[in-house]
């Protein structure tokens, strides 16, 4: 399972950041669940300034990420490809990857990467978050983000 060996929830205080959820479509189910995750995880940390959009696919979050990322302290990134039988769950992985990447390295804003690359929808499943799953990918994302956000903000405010 790929959650062996993390980290264990920190407590992370996201009062007065603002952050920005981008969101796929795409995969109904799962993304509800990785969704539900990262808004209570949001919540959970006192994060009250929220910015949520949707996008088609997890190929558009780097372009959504990159539009946001000036205007908020973190990004969360939402999204999951499923392998398929031809190489685009390569190009849509490597795409999403290295834009959101991008996004971070060049904005210096911190983005959660939850977006789920896997095999099959029942590995999807168990990561989403939902009744049943082994892992909530959306609030380690949010996690993430807010965690580096905070961090950052200590040693090199904006």
């Amino acid at each position: 399972m790929s959650g062996q060996g993390a980290p264990a929830d920190v407590e992370v205080d996201g009062t007065g950041l603002r952050v920005a959820l981008v969101a796929a479509r795409w995969h109904t189910q799962i993304m509800d669940g990785l969704l539900a995750g990262a808004r209570k995880a949001l919540q959970d940390t006192g994060v009250a300034d929220v910015v949520e959009i949707r996008v088609p696919g997890s190929f558009e979050l780097p372009v959504a990420a990159a539009r946001l990322a000036p205007t908020v302290d973190a990004v969360v990134a939402l999204g999951v490809v499923i392998r398929g039988s031809t190489p685009h769950f390569d190009y849509v992985c490597s795409a999403a990857t290295d834009g959101l990447t991008q996004v971070s390295v060049q904005t210096g804003t911190p983005v959660g990467f939850g977006v789920l690359t896997v095999d099959n929808e029942g590995q999807a499943i168990d990561r989403a978050g939902l009744h049943g799953s082994r892992e909530d990918k959306g609030r380690e994302a949010v996690f993430a983000a807010l965690e580096t956000a905070v961090a950052l903000r200590e040693v090199a405010p904006r």
